[in-house]
């Protein structure tokens, strides 16, 4: 009996040490995921630790997302890459969806001419081209470390969708509230709606799914873009009135594009260009504000909000009418993140009154040449650091699954300007320069963006899932750390409230404003409303001396930080 215990006691002092070493080994300066997914974000970690590098973990991430997190991680949507490698290369990717070769420019509007929401939204029509498959393999064929096979990179997910993973209560909650959206897709219902709701420690199979990773697996592209899941993808088209040809699945392919640059006092921005108007305006905006001496203003005070109005409402008013695909629409990206443009608009700044939006018009360019969305990031111990935002636009996107397939399908074509003046699904509103067209690339309000410091280091990668709100989280979470020292999980934890000039109003999130700023902003005649959502959903990592911070916004999360550091 004395040897039983003795033994016993050995073995509890050998898993101890064991879990000891586990735990020393986990000292946060070896690399971080941040997903809005703690089984992706693991996922990606296990990649580092068999020697894979941050674009070999993003990838890894990438597909586990389309497994669990269906409502905004896909294979049937898009995104965008922004990327800061080990030897200094900054690198984006757009591999945003593309509009069909049968797509025009009214065709979500009514026999009346007005916007159909319901065609833009859940019809088959509103889905573009998918490209996040072929961005996430030419990125890992581009920019991984060659010490992992494809099949070794999608193992994971294609092991979660055919075994199944434990849903969290944010995923059951999630099922729970689209059942009814749900039953009106046949393949959609057979996988996201069980007899009875969905609960915290369910378990949902995804076999369809499965086979169409192992397909991407086994033949890369051509397992998604050609052959049987390209087949179901056009079937489903042809039952339901969609566009997506096989020749439209052929020719796609995600374009690498300059990426945006600027500076903000010692640092470099770094973000995503169009067909992305997010990394435009967050450098535009952060031009405005460094005329102002932000650290002596508190966060969310009468004078901030106040600022930080003016100057988010002169940017998206400039964003709706000079943005839009680079292969179609000359944008002037350089008037507006140069200082000296921010220095001209900054004149229509009062400090004491709010200007109406209907007076501010969008800066004059003499071209003389004639929103559910999720953020994922990596950092690992080597200084390559790579943060992806991708989309179905809104959440589970049309809701429409094809059968077969096990994906879900994008309503991305809503991001078009529909009808010049009218807004999108996110109030956003466009005109000629995101007009529908054949082949295009919908204006986006993406923003993933690396900062580095002034040793050319990468010290944060950030991007949020909110539609039009996307840009306006990234700035305050960017002036947070920059301007008020706070570290990442903190600048995301805090409060916001965003402006995008039309509507004429500022949103804010409970417990941002007290009482008394909201009286001292209507006296300055802002118009206010609470936020019926929260302000965008925030991810990313810090490098702060030595270590990775990750941070993993509780807005909309019933479940805790889903990110993973080691």
């Amino acid at each position: 009996m004395k040897n039983s215990y003795k033994n016993l006691i050995y073995l509890l002092l050998a898993i101890f040490a064991t879990w000891q070493a586990w735990e020393l080994s986990r000292d946060n300066t070896n690399g971080a995921v941040s997903s809005t997914s703690k089984i992706a974000s693991d996922v990606g970690i296990d990649i580092l630790q068999q020697g894979g590098n941050a674009f070999d973990a993003i990838v890894a991430t990438g597909f586990a997302l389309a497994v669990t997190s269906p409502s905004n991680g896909n294979i049937g949507g898009g995104g965008f890459l922004v990327a800061h490698t080990a030897d200094g290369k900054s690198v984006s990717l757009d591999f945003r969806e593309k509009a069909p070769r049968l797509s025009y420019q009214q065709m979500f509007l009514n026999e009346n001419g007005d916007y159909d929401r319901t065609v833009a939204l859940e019809s088959h029509k509103s889905s573009g081209v998918p490209g996040t498959v072929n961005g996430l393999l030419k990125i890992l064929n581009d920019y991984g470390s060659g010490k992992l096979t494809l099949e070794e990179i999608l193992a994971p997910a294609i092991h979660y969708a055919e075994n199944g993973f434990i849903v969290n209560t944010t995923t059951a909650y999630s099922f729970n509230a689209y059942r009814d959206q749900f039953g009106k897709d046949d393949g959609t219902k057979k996988i996201f709606i069980k007899e009875n709701e969905w609960t915290n420690g369910d378990v949902i199979v995804q076999k369809d799914l499965a086979k169409t990773l192992r397909l991407i697996a086994q033949f890369g592209n051509k397992g998604f873009y050609e052959g049987e899941t390209a087949d179901l993808i056009v079937e489903e088209m042809n039952k339901n009135g969609g566009l997506i040809t096989k020749q439209d699945l052929l020719d796609y392919d995600s374009v690498y594009r300059a990426p945006v640059v600027g500076t903000y006092k010692d640092h470099t921005i770094i973000s995503m260009g169009p067909p992305s108007s997010g990394g435009a305006l967050v450098i535009q905006m952060l031009n405005t504000l460094e005329n102002f001496d932000l650290k002596s203003m508190k966060r969310n005070s009468t004078e901030f909000v106040h600022l930080l109005t003016e100057t988010q409402r002169l940017a998206y008013a400039d964003r709706a009418t000079h943005l839009g695909d680079p292969d179609f629409w000359n944008n002037p990206i350089e008037m507006l993140t140069s200082k000296e443009y921010a220095k001209e608009r900054l004149t229509l700044i009062s400090m004491n009154t709010a200007t109406p939006s209907s007076e501010i018009a969008h800066g004059t360019w003499k071209d003389k040449e004639s929103v559910e969305t999720t953020h994922y990031s990596v950092m690992d111990k080597k200084g390559n650091v790579a943060g992806i935002t991708t989309t179905l636009n809104l959440s589970y996107g049309n809701k429409k699954v094809v059968d077969g397939a096990g994906f879900l399908l994008n309503n991305e074509m809503d991001d078009f300007s529909s009808k010049p003046g009218v807004g999108n699904a996110f109030g956003l509103i466009g005109f000629d320069a995101n007009a529908i067209q054949p082949f295009k690339r919908p204006l986006s309000s993406m923003t993933p963006t690396i900062v580095l410091n002034s040793n050319n280091e990468a010290i944060l990668t950030v991007g949020a899932a909110g539609g039009a709100r996307i840009i306006t989280a990234v700035l305050q979470i960017l002036v947070s750390i920059l301007d008020h020292g706070l570290e990442i999980d903190e600048a995301i934890d805090t409060p916001r409230t965003h402006s995008q000039w039309l509507p004429d109003q500022i949103f804010y999130e409970k417990e941002s404003l007290s009482k008394k700023t909201i009286q001292e902003l209507k006296e300055l005649n802002h118009t206010l409303e609470p936020a019926k959502y929260s302000i965008a959903r925030s991810h990313g990592i810090q490098l702060k001396n030595g270590k990775f911070i990750t941070g993993s916004d509780k807005r909309g999360s019933r479940d805790g930080n889903q990110a993973s550091t080691y």
